[in-house]
């Protein structure tokens, strides 16, 4: 599990070298906190048989965001997993592009690049479109959003083809 995380991390680290990506215009912190349900994801070797994922963001008063990750392993019955990377603002005019930090010390690129209006969604990806995470404020997400989501992601240049959407069963 360690040798995935740092060939993940190390992989980010060299496409977040990438310099163009594109995020939304602004993120107000105060109402992105909170719980996300992932809905779906391009798939990655931690999360391929992923079920019932939700990611929790809590704003410290150091500015820093406590994230949590919790899923469960190989299916909604499968052993409950848990992570607890570290998150930092890293463009403050927008908030939508942090650094997250899996595993100490190395940070890699987190992206808000799609939001509701009324933060019913959000979709966060990486600066070389290979990892993308499609979350709502609730364990579904209506067909005409997700549709929209994908028609924009593919418009952006994402391989939506291989988006696949992750199971949440409660």
């Amino acid at each position: 599990m360690i040798r995935i995380f740092i060939i993940l991390i190390l992989a980010s680290l060299l496409w977040s070298c990438q310099k163009e990506f594109k995020t939304v215009a602004k993120v107000d912190l105060q109402k992105f906190m909170g719980d996300w349900y992932v809905i779906g994801i391009l798939p990655n070797p931690i999360e391929k048989t992923a079920a019932n994922g939700i990611e929790t963001y809590v704003l410290n008063p150091d500015s820093s965001i406590g994230i949590t990750y919790t899923y469960r392993k190989g299916g909604p019955q499968g052993k409950v997993k848990t992570m607890h990377p570290r998150g930092r603002i890293h463009n403050h005019q927008t908030n939508a592009e942090w650094r997250v930090q899996l595993l100490k010390p190395f940070w890699f690129v987190y992206l808000v690049v799609d939001l509701a209006d009324d933060y019913r969604y959000t979709v966060i990806s990486v600066p070389n479109k290979k990892f993308v995470w499609i979350m709502s404020r609730s364990p579904k997400l209506s067909d005409e959003d997700y549709a929209g989501i994908i028609q924009r992601l593919d418009a952006d240049g994402y391989n939506t083809s291989e988006i696949i959407k992750m199971p949440q069963v409660w």
